[in-house]
């Protein structure tokens, strides 16, 4: 322990002193040309959309590469007022969970749906590491589709990750927990009673439905990142694991006391055939699958009740150990499928294992003597392609060009070092500032990564951007890697606190957007089609507005008759059938976020006055030069008044009959 303690010792203050002072070749690390590489004229597009996690914002957004300009910020797991998610009626239920309404969580990684290993636009997946949750981001509208709860895990930071043809998106547990059906235990009894739980949520091919198809009950470890096999390791997964001490306190000594914990390779082809066999267990469960129609333009969340697990101790073909320097965080797969990078935070090295020699090894059972909780555990020689000698110090993720190369960053050397994949030698090394956590080439985790680019996500950025406070921004750094050596051309700060991010040619999504909804088939229970249908109704203490938007007025912009205590539920229509002419809706006291309804959408927002008077409602979304005059009054009266309902726009006045 005391060892552990020095090594942890010494590489904090490693840390400290590399955010304190600048990398080496700082002056030299931008040339005189970086700007024309960047620019992007007006009126230009970008050649990427890059997808950034936004980390404990919980949102995803959206940048163009090379400008590094901010496009959109679409809203998951953390209720956003810009656009009214997670406050109007039709998107709370996208936010429930088995716990209830949960409007927050903690967004990591991304990946894009893929066909043949390739990026196809379809389909951005995200995780939610603290309430367990994947969501599934539909790329012709930029709007999140659907999102599915995770039984039996703590933490979901070892998500998402696609197979080949996005047959499965995988989430490994990241605190090992007991399973949803024992977990009333001790904390002391971890090692009895501890499991790590890995999900394969199938995707529909056309709708991109989501369903936990079923997991995979291992030992309890925590497990990090993970990547899909590729081309001839089609049908295997590869994940870093750590504490496979099973420590449960101070894991920051604890779960660093072996030399090595484990990249574990997962036959999921294997356990595919043995679930069809019907040889997993049913186990009751309670978790929440949330869907939003773009038709009704409303989501529904159902609690479901069941899993199919299968406990690999059980199958002992499935799963196997590959031994890798302590505390691993990256776990990556070259275009080829032939080599996994292994990244240990605590190691000065990189181990780099050949996927022939994995497969030959378990062929010749060139196993340890002793399995890890009853798996087996490949010998660590008969594993490995070999070893990158002094890289750098705390490597973490790792990517691929198109020309046998990878970039890895170190956080702790605050660098990202260029390596031939064949050959393990370092080619190029370059500074950044400072902390450097994940990287992104586009297509850089694909058969055909695209290579002209590299974005790093640092986690510190002390001196980079104008003093905001005692928080700084988090910041990203652009790398033309389309030369010999690499060169830093942009630093762009970011929203929330970026880790992973995956980037995808702009031709490839672009000209597949929807840009109106046509309101001939807007399916919602109160949509009205034209000012015609628009009304007032009382149903006990609810009353419903059926509400128009277009440039430049509310239909109706009068109402009268509500009482005090009634609960007003405005289900606004945008008419506008025209791109990029959203509307947005707001009432003065209302104790949730406004409206934005894009064109030939309904939107609901629940209104609940808490005092007697005369209220304005209004556009909040500019439209139109007389956007100021699009506006209205409700009426509040007290409770049990006889003042009727009755509403109307201009000067027709229609009174509803109790």
């Amino acid at each position: 322990m005391k060892s552990s303690k020095i090594i942890i010792g010494l590489l904090s203050a490693a840390a400290v002193a590399i955010v304190a002072c600048k990398p080496k070749s700082t002056s030299n690390a931008v040339s005189g040309d970086a700007a024309s590489k960047v620019y992007v004229a007006p009126g230009k597009y970008d050649e990427f959309y890059n997808f950034v996690s936004g980390g404990f914002s919980g949102q995803l957004s959206v940048y163009g590469l090379p400008s590094g300009r901010l496009l959109r910020v679409i809203p998951v797991f953390s209720m956003d007022p810009e656009k009214g998610w997670g406050f109007s009626e039709e998107t709370k239920p996208m936010l429930n969970t088995s716990h209830g309404f949960v409007p927050w969580d903690d967004l990591h990684h991304v990946e894009m749906s893929m066909t043949d290993g390739i990026a196809d636009g379809k389909w951005a997946f995200v995780n939610g590491n603290n309430t367990p949750r994947l969501a599934r981001v539909d790329l012709t509208t930029f709007r999140t589709a659907e999102i599915i709860e995770l039984p039996n895990s703590g933490g979901n930071h070892s998500s998402p990750f696609g197979t080949e043809n996005s047959e499965y998106i995988v989430a490994g547990t990241r605190f090992s927990v007991p399973s949803d059906a024992n977990s009333d235990v001790s904390i002391e009894s971890y090692k009895e009673n501890f499991k790590g739980h890995i999900s394969f949520v199938s995707v529909d091919k056309e709708s991109g439905e989501m369903n936990i198809a079923f997991q995979l009950k291992t030992p309890g470890v925590n497990f990090d990142l993970a990547r899909t096999g590729k081309g001839k390791s089609h049908g295997w997964f590869f994940f870093s694991t750590y504490n496979t001490e099973q420590a449960n306190t101070l894991q920051e000594v604890n779960a660093s006391q072996k030399d090595k914990d484990f990249i574990m390779a997962v036959n999921w082809k294997k356990a595919e055939e043995y679930i069809k066999a019907g040889k997993g267990a049913k186990q009751k469960v309670k978790y929440a699958h949330n869907v939003f129609d773009e038709h009704t333009h409303t989501a529904t969340s159902v609690i479901k009740d069941e899993v199919t697990v299968l406990d690999v101790a059980e199958y002992p073909d499935i799963v196997y150990f590959i031994p890798c320097p302590k505390s691993p965080h990256g776990c990556d797969v070259d275009p080829t499928g032939e080599y996994i990078v292994g990244s240990g935070k605590l190691a000065a090295l990189l181990p780099v294992f050949s996927f022939d020699k994995i497969q030959k090894a378990i062929a010749d059972k060139a196993f340890e003597s002793e399995t890890y909780s009853g798996i087996p555990v490949i010998k660590y020689e008969a594993a490995l392609y070999g070893e990158v000698q002094k890289p750098g110090l705390g490597p973490l993720h790792t990517e691929f060009d198109a020309n046998g190369n990878a970039y890895t960053s170190f956080f702790v050397s605050s660098e990202v070092v260029k390596w031939n994949v064949k050959d393990l030698q370092v080619l190029d090394r370059q500074p950044t500032f400072y902390s450097v956590g994940h990287l992104m080439v586009p297509g850089g985790n694909t058969k055909k990564p695209l290579g002209k680019y590299l974005v790093a996500y640092n986690k510190i950025t002390k001196d980079r951007y104008l003093p905001t406070g005692p928080e700084l921004s988090q910041s990203a750094q652009l790398y033309d890697i389309s030369g010999e050596k690499m060169q830093l051309i942009l630093d762009f700060p970011t929203i929330g606190e970026p880790h992973y991010a995956q980037a995808v040619a702009a031709e490839l999504i672009k000209d597949k957007q929807v840009k109106i909804f046509d309101i001939n088939k807007n399916a919602h229970a109160f949509v009205a089609k034209g000012e015609a249908e628009t009304k007032v109704e009382r149903i006990g203490n609810q009353v419903h507005v059926y509400l128009t938007t277009v440039r430049s007025h509310l239909s109706p912009d009068k109402i009268e008759g509500v009482q005090l205590g009634d609960n007003v539920y405005f289900h606004v229509t945008n008419l506008e059938q025209d791109w990029d002419v959203p509307h947005g809706f707001a009432i003065k006291g209302a104790s949730n976020g406004e409206l934005l309804v894009m064109p030939g959408e309904t939107t609901t927002l629940k209104w609940t006055p808490d005092r007697i008077g005369i209220f304005p409602m209004y556009c909040t979304d500019f439209c139109s030069a007389l956007h100021q005059e699009m506006s209205g009054y409700v009426r509040v009266s007290p409770k049990g008044s006889n003042v009727p309902i009755s509403y109307g726009l201009g000067d027709k006045m229609t009174t509803v009959k109790k």
